[in-house]
Formats: C-alpha cells, sequence, structure tokens
C-alpha cells in the first residue's frame, strides 16, 4: 500500500526523493518521511537526517523547505496505516537506537510481535507501534556482530546484516536500508510486494511504482521475490535469498504518463471522467478495428489455442475491479454461454471451491499489485499444478491497467485496458477500461464456440463502437445536471442503490463510490430485493437512486421503484427519458440502448454524481480518508 523511494547517485538526494514521493502519493497519505546520509564539513563521519511529517506530502516538503535533508543518498516513504495510527511516530523512516541506520517499508511484517518482545527483552526501547520499526534494530544488531568479527569490508558488511534479517522476517515487504557508516551504499529487497530499480547515467532510483521514475528514467528492472539489490553510485548488484548474483537485463518502461496535472480541471477524478470517451476510443482502435472477420471480432493478442477447452471461468477481483468482474461475469454466462462465478480474492485463498477441469481463471487488478488478487492467483496455480493433470492444468488470464506490474510478469496472457495515468484513488477510467476487456472477453468467446449468430456478434460489436460518442454526450449532458442534484444530499447519511441484471454490479459500484469520497453510507442491492427486508429502512431522508434500462427487467425495475416511492423516499432514475419514467423525482436520462451495454452508459451519472456530492462537501475527493490507490497488503 505505501510507496517508496530510494537514490543513490551523485546528485542532492532529497528533491529527487521528494519527486518519486509526489508521483506515489496516491499509495498513501497518513503521513510522509525521508532520511539521507552525508558528512559535516570538515569531518569523515557521516550521520543520518530523517524529516517526517503526518498528513500528506505538503507537510512534509514545508519541514524540508525549513530543515533540509543533506546528502545524495536517500530513502523516502508515504505512508497508508497498517500498524500504529497515522502519527508522526510511526511514520518512516525508523531508525535503530543509535540513529545510524533507517528503514523504509511497504507490506506487513506478520511475526513482528515475537520479533519485538525479544528485542524488548535485551533492552531496546521501540520509539513507534509499526511493525516495521523491528528491522532497523535487528539489521544493527547484525551489524554489531559482523562489525566485531571484521571479517568483511563495510559495504558488504550491511548486505548481509540485510540478508540475516530478512530470513527472520514472515509476511511481505519492499524496504530500503541506509547506514550512516555506508554513505554511498543502499540495499534494497522485496518479497511479494513491488520494487522496481530505475537506471540513469549515475545514479539509481528505486521505487514502488513505475510511475515514480517520470522524468528519471525509463530504464527499468524489477525485483523479483526474496531478491536483495546491493546499490552504488558504480553499478547495481542483484542477489537471490542464498547470496547467489543474479543477471538479468533491465527494459524500457512501455508508454508515457502523459497529463498529470489537473488542466482545467478541480480534481483528478473529474478529469478522469472526462477522460473515458478518449478511453474507450483507444479500446476500439486497439481491439476492435472494422476489418475483422465475425469468428475472431476482437484482436486480442492471444494464440487461437487460450480459448479453447474453456467449460467455466473464475474471477478473482476486490472493490471496483470485483464490480467489473460481475458485469463481466454476466456477459461470460449470459451472452457467452459460459459458467461464471466471481470470487472475493481476499476470500478466494481460504476457502477456494472445489477443482474442477478446462477452467479459466481471470485476475482483475487495476494497479498489477493488489496482494489480495496476486496470492490468490499464485495459490490456485500451485493447487492445479499439484495434479499434474492436463484437464486440470492453470490457465490465467490478467486484466490490468499496468502492464510493467507484478501482474503483468506473473501472468502469460494479459489485457492491458490501456486507461494512462488515473491518480485519482477512486477508479473510474479504469472502470470502464476493465468492462471494455470483459466485452472483449465475452464477444470473442461467444463468437469461437457459436452461441452467437455473426448477426449478434456484429450487432453488439456497433454498438460498441458507439460508446465513446454515448459517453461524451452523458459526460457533457450530467456534470451541470448531478452538480445541480448533488445539493439535495448536503444533510444525506444514507443512500440505496438498486439495480437488476447486467447493471446490479452498476449499483454496488455506484454505492461504493459514494461511500469512498463523500463518507456517505451507501448500499446496493438487486431492485427485487427491496422487499426482503432493505425497505425497513426506506423514509424521507433516504434517497433511493434506481438503474433503469430497457430489457427483460426494466418493467420489474420500475415497479420496485414503486414500492420505495410508496414509502416517502426521494427517488432518483437512471433511465432512458419516457412517459414510464415519469415516476422518479429526478431523472438523469440515459440514451435507450441494448441492455447489453448499458452498463457502460449507466455508470456515468452515478459517478458525477458521487463526485459532485463529495466536492459540495469540500471534501479531498482524489484523496479521501482511509483509502490508498494500490492496495499491497492483505
Amino acid at each position: 500500500m505505501c510507496g517508496i523511494v530510494a537514490l543513490v547517485g551523485s546528485r542532492e538526494a532529497s528533491p529527487i526523493l521528494l519527486e518519486g514521493l509526489k508521483k506515489l502519493e496516491y499509495r498513501g497519505y497518513d503521513s510522509a518521511g525521508l532520511a539521507t546520509v552525508s558528512t559535516k564539513e570538515g569531518s569523515e563521519k557521516a550521520f543520518i537526517t530523517c524529516r517526517k511529517a503526518k498528513g500528506k506530502l505538503v507537510n512534509l516538503l514545508n519541514l524540508l523547505a525549513k530543515d533540509g535533508a543533506p546528502g545524495n543518498i536517500g530513502i523516502g516513504h508515504t505512508r497508508w496505516a497498517t500498524h500504529g495510527k497515522p502519527e508522526v511516530r510511526n511514520a518512516h523512516p525508523h531508525l535503530d537506537s543509535s540513529g545510524q541506520v533507517a528503514v523504509v517499508q511497504n507490506g506487513i511484517i506478520e511475526n513482528y510481535t515475537c520479533l519485538r518482545e525479544k528485542l524488548q527483552k535485551q533492552g531496546i526501547k521501540f520509539a513507534s507501534d509499526t511493525d516495521t520499526e523491528v528491522i532497523p534494530h535487528l539489521i544493527s544488531e547484525a551489524l554489531t556482530r559482523l562489525k566485531q568479527e571484521a571479517v568483511v569490508p563495510k559495504g558488504e558488511m550491511l548486505f548481509l546484516a540485510v540478508r540475516e534479517v530478512l530470513n527472520l522476517l514472515q509476511g511481505s515487504y519492499a524496504l530500503a536500508v541506509i547506514w550512516a557508516e555506508t554513505p554511498d551504499v543502499l540495499i534494497v529487497a522485496k518479497n511479494k510486494a513491488p520494487l522496481l530499480i530505475g537506471f540513469a547515467q549515475g545514479e539509481f532510483l528505486c521505487a514502488s511504482d513505475s510511475t515514480a521514475f517520470a522524468g528519471f528514467t525509463k530504464t527499468v528492472l524489477p525485483l523479483e521475490d526474496t531478491e536483495l539489490a546491493l546499490l552504488t553510485p558504480l553499478g547495481v548488484e542483484i542477489y537471490d535469498s542464498q547470496g547467489k548474483r543474479q543477471h538479468r537485463t533491465p527494459s524500457l518502461i512501455v508508454g508515457s504518463e502523459k497529463n498529470i496535472d489537473k488542466g482545467q480541471f478541480r480534481h483528478f477524478m473529474l478529469k478522469e471522467i472526462y477522460e473515458q470517451p478518449e478511453t474507450a476510443d483507444q479500446w476500439i482502435t486497439r481491439f476492435l478495428p472494422d476489418e475483422l472477420p465475425a469468428s475472431s471480432p476482437i484482436a486480442f493478442p492471444f494464440e487461437d489455442s487460450f480459448y479453447e477447452s474453456i467449460e467455466a471461468v473464475q474471477i478473482l477481483a476486490c472493490g471496483t475491479s470485483r464490480h467489473a468482474a460481475m458485469v463481466g461475469a454476466y456477459l461470460l454466462e449470459q451472452f457467452a454461454g459460459i459458467p461464471s462465478t466471481v470470487f472475493f480474492a481476499s476470500e478466494f485463498r481460504y476457502a477456494p471451491p472445489p477443482l474442477a477441469p478446462n477452467i479459466l481463471t481471470i485476475g482483475v487488478t487495476q494497479s498489477g499489485e493488489t496482494a489480495d488478487t496476486l496470492a490468490a492467483l499464485n495459490m490456485e496455480s500451485e493447487r492445479r499444478s499439484a495434479l499434474q493433470d492436463d484437464l486440470f492444468s492453470s490457465k490465467v488470464l490478467g486484466i490490468t491497467n499496468r502492464i510493467e506490474s507484478s501482474l503483468a510478469r506473473e501472468v502469460t496472457n494479459i489485457i492491458d485496458i490501456g486507461a494512462g495515468l488515473e491518480v485519482g484513488v477512486a477508479a473510474t477510467k479504469t472502470f470502464l477500461g476493465q468492462l471494455l476487456a470483459f466485452y472483449g472477453l465475452a464477444i470473442m468467446i461467444a463468437a469461437r464456440n457459436k452461441k452467437r449468430s455473426i448477426k449478434e456478434i456484429n450487432d453488439i460489436c456497433d454498438q460498441l463502437r458507439l460508446v465513446p460518442n454515448y459517453l461524451r454526450d452523458l459526460i457533457n449532458n450530467h456534470n451541470q445536471l448531478t452538480e445541480k442534484l448533488a445539493y439535495q444530499f448536503v444533510n444525506t447519511t444514507d443512500v440505496i442503490f438498486l439495480g437488476r441484471g447486467i447493471n446490479y454490479p452498476i449499483a454496488l459500484e455506484a454505492a461504493l463510490k459514494l461511500k469512498e469520497i463523500s463518507y456517505i453510507h451507501a448500499e446496493g442491492f438487486p431492485a427485487g430485493e427491496m422487499k426482503h427486508g432493505p425497505i425497513a429502512l426506506l423514509d424521507h431522508k433516504v434517497p433511493v437512486i434506481s438503474i433503469a434500462t430497457h430489457g427483460v427487467v426494466f418493467e420489474k425495475v420500475l415497479s420496485n421503484a414503486q414500492e420505495a416511492k410508496a414509502r416517502n423516499a426521494c427517488l432518483i432514475g437512471i433511465a432512458p427519458e419516457s412517459s414510464e419514467t415519469e415516476i422518479f423525482d429526478h431523472l438523469l436520462p440515459i440514451p435507450k440502448v441494448s441492455e447489453w451495454i448499458s452498463p457502460l452508459l449507466t455508470v456515468i451519472p452515478l459517478q458525477l454524481l458521487s463526485y459532485h456530492i463529495a466536492a459540495q462537501r469540500g471534501l479531498d475527493v482524489d484523496q479521501p480518508r482511509n483509502l490508498a490507490k494500490s492496495v499491497t497488503v492483505e
């Protein structure tokens, strides 16, 4: 979840570290800090300068503007709190008792309690409540012993000490370590948390995400699990956990992170909502060109064998990605005729279904780093490989917005949704990209297994090609409509969203968006389930937002909406304009389209409404409390 950066080179480190942290702040903004190594003028003895601030990165920037942090080597951190409250004392970097060893970490050390107790019995006093602080104390302990033995140079000594300590840690980590006695040595390591090394001329930057390298380098090398790296201004050495040197070639970051500023928009979230027509346009250009045959209508980069022998699909995802997966499962079942099930990735590892043959497993994560999803995919691959039966072999597909991510490195078949950098924590355009990925997959499988006629395939493809224009009109028309409607929610504490069929997941997604950025309690329900309990919640204070699109359940949804109106609820409709939809107190109109593609459109006014409610409340839309963009801890 947290973001880490680390630098060794010839330039002043803190400005470069801060630039990296700015690009990683979406990973956590409970606190921020950095540590550097330098020497006083006229002295050969080096020391560590550590600066930390509670809250957002701007507070650290202000602190450094006053106090500074000299040195050409350093580590930085932006925190999403797991162990210990968001306070300065729990901010990273963490130091040993002497102040000579500094560590930043992303991950969770699961056995930190017993390690902490052992150190406390030795007289070590802890300055924080974090799991991370055990690491610098353990490294310091190992260094003390190695110095007494005096069998290796100090640079190697730090490497050996870190490697020794890593063998004691259980859990996930990406960490960076500096030591005052080796002012030109940086040690980094990872296990089940992302960490990349960026290569520039005479300097090296390590970071949790490739976004931190923008303006620094495009040449990167991801560390693999249990690897360590020793970095100096002269070069990078990578080792496995046994100390064996590893040799790999760095690669170029694919694409570029453009438009990282808000432009004329008040928030990144609104900007990214407005970018969705472009996201759809690009997807159509890449995957749905006109010249493809009806038998293979989607230009996914997979071999023909990928589509063979798929008898069922299981999808692993969390949060917004799970809602996209639910739409995907509906399409795969109802359009392509493939039984499909969506699992909470966080629960799948602990209660997996019985193994079945010829299953396609799909992992969906916009960042490609969601720990729960990666762990679930890994477990599924392991239990299938253990059977040594071709019918039960692991066939895996990843859907992500980060082609350089852990998911993309670990899974052979990848759909890159190509939405570009999304800064707002609340996903919008990446959700659309995930939906489109599932549309493509469902269409391709339906065409391959002949579950749909050529006409049906061509019809839905033609409808998808119209989506960018629909999106442009919807965004332009509904931005002001939803802004005006948002004033109705000034004193609202509870909201209910209703949907049916393919739009039920959109009701869930709408509820999640409102919760994430406005802190209003909201729930999504299948519209027909209202009368089975949730209707007890309704009165004039509880708005009900109903998604009603033309299709097999249109009349049923309107009837369910009437039940809510009869209980004095304020009724808001996401529906085409017609005499039938006059029952709504407020209508956010959408075009009359095929029910198949309706989720791509119904989500737009709901995203805008959530945005304007939060903005009118004066909340930090892009960085809502307690959340981070990338969830890299379990």
